[in-house]
């Protein structure tokens, strides 16, 4: 589908006012960073894929009740997370499906093989932790999200998001412990993520996964 070139509050009023096409050029717009969520948080392609096919459905629905208190980006994140987690907790007493072969994003042009064990190793590693904090480190340090959008997001307190993060990253540092160069410097966040990333927004002053909020550091 073509891009209009119409923002997102301009395809969501668009949507609500009865524009047909409106709301699927949104859905193209996000699905992959969307999708890119549902994975790391469910651990599992095909729950993944569903989980965001209900958030989609859930968004289509409930359009009219966006009130741009937040980016449209955030709110449709907010959606996929809230059903990743009811996903999660209606298959608690299956047992969880490890990611194998589908990772959706392209090896970075260097040793693929290197990059895939990587990965692997780090999907591992966030399988390991409590959905809560998963879902707090997905959002924190891999998505960049701010602490307090992140909160949001999940409909807990800042400080419960800080903590989980916490939690989340003292364990991840003790299991990704053989990734780590000490001589590089390298973080938590930036395992996680599999890359440094850069500023998730302007004026921020750190990078995301960086916020300031965090309270536990791989390294300065």
């Amino acid at each position: 589908m073509l891009d209009s070139g119409r923002t997102d509050a301009e395809l969501i009023a668009a949507h609500t006012a009865g524009d047909r096409t409106a709301f699927g050029e949104l859905a193209t717009r996000h699905r992959d960073r969307m999708w890119a969520v549902a994975l790391r948080t469910m651990r599992d392609p095909e729950e993944a894929a569903d989980a965001v096919q209900d958030a989609l459905i859930s968004a289509f629905r409930a359009a009219d009740r966006f009130r741009a208190e937040s980016a449209v980006t955030t709110w449709l994140h907010r959606i996929v997370v809230n059903a990743c987690l009811d996903r999660i907790r209606r298959r608690q007493a299956r047992p969880s499906v490890p990611l194998t072969e589908e990772i959706n994003e392209p090896p970075a042009p260097r040793d693929a093989m290197a990059d895939r064990e990587l990965q692997l190793d780090l999907a591992e590693a966030l399988g390991t932790l409590p959905d809560d904090q998963r879902a707090a480190i997905v959002l924190v340090d891999v998505e960049g999200y701010p602490v307090a959008e992140a909160a949001s997001m999940l409909g807990v307190a800042e400080g419960t998001i800080k903590s989980r993060c916490a939690r989340g990253r003292a364990k991840l540092a003790i299991l990704l412990g053989h990734l780590r160069n000490p001589d590089a410097g390298s973080s938590v966040e930036s395992e996680i993520a599999g890359r440094p990333r850069t500023g998730a927004g302007t004026g921020s002053g750190a990078a995301p996964g960086r916020s300031a909020d965090a309270t536990q550091r791989g390294s300065s």
